[in-house]
């Protein structure tokens, strides 16, 4: 946890894996051995990068094989770091979506437990631990910034506030699977592109996202690239802090001023570091 200037920062990239998705993984891989559904076929999940490097943790970490799949935009950083932990990496797609369709196609055929990066409601219910934590450690919280793909972070942490706390959902303005659906009044698929795609490029809103953050009514604010690639630039100047992109949109959204900050307490839930430098 690092405060500055009145503005709470959960550092969810010292996480293991890197990334707060190790808690909704390990959340979810426990409740799959819990049941008895893991069994020799391992784990298998689609991922950008980081909810597979997250499994792939949790699964050495629990003795279980993992197959990850990702598509070919995954940034190599994560690619290595899911070989790492001893995963089987089968890259297919050029998107999420697609890498998603070969790892259910995977268990159909061959078996394995399918944990989902964010229809999950045990993955959603762990990464809710993150804005647990960050309230229990920063005390209250007026409003809180959280970057959104899927929406699997965003369901999580408006569960946990329960409407205790203004929620502004982040994006870029090529992931803007969110914003899009918020804008037709209902769930819409979109083209993803540009720097946050290998993270925050989920295609459509989840649907379980959607219904939680429905209830919650959050604020919605797209960032261009550029503005994200400043705010990598601003953590590693103020912080050095090296962040993500896909962390960096909810600082961006931040410092765009488009969204009054004024006399609150304001936290933001820095999500990830799997990158390999600035440029």
């Amino acid at each position: 946890m690092l405060e500055d200037r009145g503005v709470v920062y959960k550092l969810e990239l010292l996480q293991h894996s890197g990334t707060f998705k190790a808690r909704g993984a390990t959340h979810a891989l426990l409740q799959g051995i819990d049941r008895g559904e893991v069994g020799d076929d391992g784990v298998v999940a689609a991922s950008g990068g980081n909810h597979g490097a997250a499994v792939a943790w949790a699964a050495r970490e629990l003795g279980v094989p993992a197959h990850i799949f990702v598509p070919t935009i995954s940034a190599p950083t994560k690619v290595e770091r899911l070989r790492s932990y001893g995963a089987i990496v089968h890259q297919v797609g050029s998107v999420y979506s697609e890498s998603l369709a070969a790892s259910e196609q995977f268990v159909a055929s061959r078996g394995g437990f399918s944990v989902h990066a964010y229809e999950s409601p045990d993955v959603v219910m762990g990464a809710g631990t993150c804005a647990m934590e960050m309230e229990q450690d920063a005390g209250p919280i007026d409003t809180v910034f959280v970057s959104c793909g899927g929406g699997g972070l965003a369901a999580g942490t408006a569960a946990w506030f329960d409407g205790r706390t203004e929620l502004v959902i982040c994006e870029t303005e090529t992931t803007n699977a969110f914003s899009a659906s918020v804008a037709a009044g209902h769930r819409v698929e979109v083209e993803v592109s540009g720097i946050a795609a290998d993270a925050l490029g989920a295609t459509s809103i989840g649907e379980l996202a959607w219904g939680v953050l429905g209830a919650a009514t959050p604020t919605s604010i797209t960032v261009t690239d550029e503005a994200t690639l400043a705010a990598r630039q601003w953590m590693w100047d103020e912080f050095r802090l090296l962040v993500e992109p896909s962390a960096a949109v909810a600082v961006a959204a931040l410092l765009s001023g488009r969204f009054d900050t004024h006399e609150k307490r304001v936290g933001i839930i820095v999500c990830g570091a799997n990158t390999g430098t600035l440029g």
